[in-house]
């Protein structure tokens, strides 16, 4: 049994698939299925490590992206995507795998063509409320679509193959570790702690309303700020400062970026998260935190703005739209959430509830269902 993934650019889109070859492993086990074959098409490998430690073979197939306003870039990296189905066709004939498996993005479309041309049956996951283009058109050929959120089901026609699983998530990445988090962290006991996840690329936007925050924030709070690893300096630089003469400057924790120990300890002791609305939502919800959605705006990215508001409805989180965000409205709603204790346990049990941690373990059964009917 052969498995092909296809996806990434982004860690929204590499890890879910990193989540399901880990999901799969286990699921052959225990039903007695011989370990199939994996393997990753895709311009880069993205996270090497990943790669090799979940036995994913990688596929190099070069991919160009498709960019809403006009560029000259359009040009080339159609050129480039139309070597890339070629490249993609050659390389997974070569393969013929039983089933591919697409995160969606430009960078799936190559493999995708190539699994239609070739008749191989294709699993689609989509991790927006909108769907991408090229999970749109996959969704029309598709064997299984798997959704993150509910409200995309409108959008693909074929509703007996639709299936709300939820999005993804390494087990690792899952559980949050309160122990000993305060001593790792450097933290004060009986402090309510502010997680500020600005991505791996960092929010040039949050962290400057951040830095304007901070003199406040700290009087009652300890901040621990996930700058970008471009930003740290000037962040570091800045808020060195602004809290030059502050008495609790000691309780401000920029970090460039949060591995994944980091990270499980930093939400084993949040409060309340602030974020963006890209994948990270889906982790916030299995930690059971209270989080305030600050998406890109529309003109950049209408699918953050349309998550947040998804994600927002079910009670888990506030949405500050950015071009309504300020140091004042944003110290106003961590307040908000973290003095009201209804509030705020009321939006840890909708966080919960949003969360579905058999996410991975629904779609690798689907998957091998499929590759198992295909190798008959």
């Amino acid at each position: 049994m052969k498995i092909l993934f296809t996806g990434g650019g982004t860690g929204g889109h590499f890890y879910p698939i990193i989540a399901i070859a880990a999901a799969l492993r286990e699921r052959v086990k225990e039903r007695k299925i011989l370990s199939p074959e994996l393997f990753y098409m895709a311009p880069g490998k993205y996270n090497p490590r990943a790669l090799f430690d979940n036995n994913l073979q990688f596929v190099a197939v070069p991919a160009g992206k498709v960019r809403r306003y006009f560029s000259l870039l359009n040009i080339t990296d159609a050129v480039k995507t139309a070597i890339g189905c070629l490249t993609a066709l050659v390389r997974m004939y070569s393969i013929y795998p039983d089933v591919v498996f697409g995160k969606g993005g430009y960078v799936s479309f190559p493999a995708m063509f190539a699994a239609k041309v070739l008749r191989i049956p294709v699993v689609i996951h989509e991790s927006d409320s909108h769907p991408g283009k090229v999970n749109m058109w996959a969704g029309k050929f598709a064997k299984k679509i798997a959704l993150s959120y509910p409200e995309a089901a409108i959008y693909f026609k074929h509703a007996d193959r639709v299936a709300y699983t939820g999005n993804p998530i390494r087990p690792e990445i899952a559980q949050p570790l309160s122990n000993g988090a305060h001593e790792y962290l450097n933290l004060e006991n009986g402090l309510p702690v502010v997680l500020i996840l600005g991505g791996s690329q960092g929010s040039e936007t949050i962290n400057n309303v951040i830095i304007e925050a901070l003199p406040d924030l700290l009087n009652r709070y300890q901040i621990i700020h996930q700058t970008g690893r471009k930003n740290i300096e000037s962040i570091k630089m800045t808020s060195s400062v602004v809290l030059k003469a502050h008495p609790y400057g000691y309780r401000y924790h920029p970090m460039d970026y949060l591995n994944e120990l980091t990270l499980r300890m930093a939400a084993g002791v949040a409060d309340v998260v602030v974020t963006r609305a890209g994948s990270t939502i889906f982790e916030i919800a299995a930690w059971g935190i209270p989080s305030i959605i600050i998406p890109l705006p529309q003109s950049i990215s209408h699918d953050q703005t349309e998550n947040a508001f998804a994600y927002s409805k079910t009670g888990a989180a506030a949405v500050i739209e950015e071009n309504n965000l300020t140091n004042h409205i944003l110290i106003e709603e961590i307040d908000r959430i973290n003095n009201t204790p209804a509030i705020k346990n009321a939006m840890k049990a909708h966080a919960k509830g949003f969360s579905r941690l058999d996410s991975a373990s629904i779609i690798a059964d689907a998957i091998l269902d499929i590759a198992l009917e295909h190798e008959k």
